[in-house]
């Protein structure tokens, strides 16, 4: 890409992003390339991380272990859904998962949540991101036991309606009064560590970040 595409695509992403300056949207954006290789844009060709870069990226970088997680936030990111992330997504998904309000992380992360689009958390999605992330120590009791007793707990917490699901409403309130809860389901945001590690290695020099 020459330097004037650069810095046209610069000064627009900046403009739509909250949360990071210039300088920060053109190391992100120079990351990004790195990342997919310099494609020679064509007709009809899309430019970007597809699943697998992706998650490659959540687990090396960002510690991320679980597979379902991994696969929604990577639907998180690609909003067009055209089965890649690409430079502007990757820079506005980043600028929540990084540096996002309580706000943006709770919409973002019930979206995470909400395995199948239809705008609540139900007993089912729990119980399968429950058991796919807490299912690490082999135990003489029936695990799923176990995991369907954390639902009702996780329920009677935080379904404030008493509809046997989770709305946004019901998670956003459960959150504003504790907000350990945004993160119930599974680790879809980074830890403080990762993330600063993130930042201060593309935010001074992108080709120095090699270990993707």
């Amino acid at each position: 890409m020459n330097r004037k595409k650069l810095q046209k695509l610069t000064d627009t992403l900046t403009k739509n992003c909250k949360h990071f300056n210039k300088f920060e949207v053109q190391c992100l954006i120079n990351l990004f390339y790195n990342l997919v290789g310099d494609v020679t844009e064509r007709q009809g060709v899309v430019t970007g991380l597809d699943r697998n870069a992706f998650r490659n990226i959540l687990h090396m970088t960002f510690g991320m272990t679980d597979d379902m997680i991994m696969d929604r936030v990577f639907r998180g990111f690609d909003k067009d859904n055209d089965g890649c992330v690409n430079v502007s997504e990757w820079i506005s998904g980043l600028s929540v998962f990084l540096r996002g309000t309580l706000e943006e992380k709770m919409k973002y992360c019930f979206e995470v949540f909400d395995l199948n689009g239809d705008g609540f958390i139900s007993k089912e999605e729990m119980f399968h991101m429950l058991k796919n992330s807490l299912l690490k120590q082999p135990s003489e009791e029936d695990p799923d036991e176990g995991i369907k007793d954390l639902v009702e707990i996780t329920l009677k917490k935080m379904d404030h309606d008493h509809d046997g699901k989770l709305s946004f409403s019901d998670y956003e309130q459960a959150v504003r009064e504790e907000t350990l809860l945004l993160e119930a389901f599974g680790p879809c945001l980074p830890d403080p560590k990762s993330e600063m590690e993130f930042e201060a290695q593309v935010f001074k020099d992108p080709n120095e970040f090699n270990d993707i």
